[in-house]
């Protein structure tokens, strides 16, 4: 995978997660005080920045949010 398609595969992940988490009303910092995560990989997730995460992350995400976490790879 070359690394352009790499990050734009971090930057649907993370669109997906922030369109989720806005449609359950979640605000960063509620979504990471949930999960115990910092508010700062959250916010790092939904930008541009490159971040990276484990699957075990997404599953918590996505059960949390209530999506199937294929919907996190959807790219529309």
């Amino acid at each position: 995978m070359t690394n352009s398609k790499h990050e734009d595969i971090y930057n649907i992940i993370g669109q997906n997660i922030r369109k989720y988490r806005k449609l359950r009303g979640y605000t960063q910092h509620s979504l990471s005080e949930a999960l115990l995560l910092s508010e700062s990989f959250i916010g790092k997730l939904e930008s541009k920045t490159h971040q990276t995460l484990s699957i075990d992350t997404l599953k918590l995400i996505a059960d949390f949010l209530d999506v199937d976490i294929k919907r996190f790879f959807d790219e529309n």
